[in-house]
């Protein structure tokens, strides 16, 4: 009997609830405070405003679209411009990062003005299966060298070492949650990751890899750092290209959560609700002193994984997130968690975005004697994981992000091609 769906408006009893809650809590929360560890700034805030976000998206989707906003990692590379080569003045300069991040949050909101006004009838066209499914397959595979680095199973590039007792630790984890998510019944079928992780973070304890000490010393209760947006003009256009990759971004991600729950998102409740939720998250974000969100890829696998896509599941642990901002030791116990734990989890949730483009593709049927599907398929794919790049301003496009222009531009052009029916229909394969 194949395990029953928890479907997105579906409650969930609150002693089930809140181990789904922090399932994803933990998933999402290594790459959420590894952003504003990187500038230098509080990571509570960013935690307190992820978890506002997340609430303010799904009220504005209407409790139909399962996801949680997280830290933006496409920011990184304008940022580190903007604050400076120096790192005394990185807390002198944050404030003109935010200015930019701010205005980022303003430009998806105008696009989801547009796709309002216009409709998401243009997304079959730009975004046929033959491209959107090796989009979505790229968005987990760019990220399996982050996962293999995190579970410590690559060898170190100088050295060509690997460390034993991380490689234990992540695949303790990883096999856990696969065969979890094979083995186990009743509600333990639903928390394969939360259990992978336990299982990963004893291990570590065993082989000495956890320290407490950092949460002896943090405080029970602390008030997350606020911080003040500046605006200048000249860091605002260096960040702002930043927002072209993020939209690209969550049209990937939004299109995977509705192959994974089986509805179609981009229509109800919409594509341009989705957007304004992760504009307006953005917006307060900037104005609170915290990083851009995204949809994170993390909760979407392991939505993919536990069969359980309710939005209160996601709102709780939205709520954790705000409550974790303010318990120091709480978070600090999460942060104690050794990397290759979250690496084993990562491995699986990864592959699990991977395999869905290829579902995508399966369940629409492309047909690849066409050779239009074939040639979209092929360049979307090496364009996304050749390493090519382009530069616009301080911004890098390239993986994922890359691929979606190309791909959508090269739909385009076969759709008009097509229609003015000089396109042939079969290929000698």
């Amino acid at each position: 009997m194949s395990r029953r769906i928890i479907q997105v408006e579906e409650k969930v009893p609150f002693l089930q609830g809140v181990p789904l809650s922090f399932q994803h809590l933990f998933a999402m929360f290594g790459a959420s405070v590894l952003v504003p560890t990187l500038f230098k700034i509080d990571p509570a805030i960013v935690l307190l405003m992820n978890g506002v976000g997340t609430l303010i998206y799904l009220f504005l989707c209407k409790g139909k679209a399962p996801a949680f906003l997280g830290s933006s990692f496409a920011f990184l590379s304008p940022v580190f411009v903007v604050l400076g080569a120096d790192k005394a003045f990185w807390g002198a300069n944050y404030p003109l990062a935010l200015g930019g991040f701010i205005a980022a949050g303003l430009v998806f909101i105008c696009v989801a003005l547009i796709i309002w006004r216009f409709g998401p009838g243009w997304i079959s066209i730009v975004l046929p299966p033959a491209t959107m499914g090796p989009i979505v397959a790229l968005i987990g595979l760019e990220l399996a060298s982050v996962a293999t680095g995190m579970a410590g199973i690559m060898p170190d590039p100088k050295t060509g070492a690997v460390d034993a007792n991380a490689v234990i630790v992540s695949m303790v984890t990883l096999l856990t949650v696969a065969f979890g998510s094979v083995l186990f019944r009743g509600f333990m079928a639903v928390i394969p990751v939360l259990i992978g992780i336990l299982a990963g973070y004893l291990t570590a304890m065993g082989l000495g890899m956890v320290s407490f000490a950092a949460v002896a010393a943090a405080p029970l209760l602390a008030t997350p750092t606020f911080y003040a947006p500046v605006f200048d003009l000249n860091a605002v256009l260096v960040i702002l290209p930043a927002a072209l990759v993020v939209i690209s971004e969550h049209i990937g991600h939004l299109v995977v959560t509705g192959n994974i729950v089986e509805r179609d998102l981009t229509r109800d409740p919409g594509l341009h609700r989705s957007l304004m939720g992760d504009g307006v998250s953005t917006v307060l974000s900037g104005f609170m002193g915290s990083v851009p969100t995204t949809t994170y890829g993390e909760n979407i696998g392991v939505m993919a994984i536990t069969r359980v896509y309710s939005v209160w599941v996601i709102g709780g642990a939205a709520v954790l997130s705000i409550a974790l901002a303010f318990v120091g030791t709480l978070s600090a116990f999460i942060q104690s968690i050794p990397a290759p734990v979250m690496g084993g989890v990562c491995i699986l949730l990864f592959g699990v975005i991977a395999a869905s483009g290829i579902r995508m593709l399966v369940e629409a049927k492309v047909d690849y004697s066409k050779p239009v599907n074939l040639t979209l398929t092929a360049i979307t794919f090496i364009v996304g994981i050749s390493g090519a790049a382009i530069q616009i301003g301080n911004v890098q496009l390239k993986g994922m992000a890359l691929a979606t222009v190309v791909g959508m531009g090269l739909s385009i052009v076969f759709r008009l091609l097509e229609k003015s029916g000089l396109t042939s229909e079969k290929t000698d394969l």
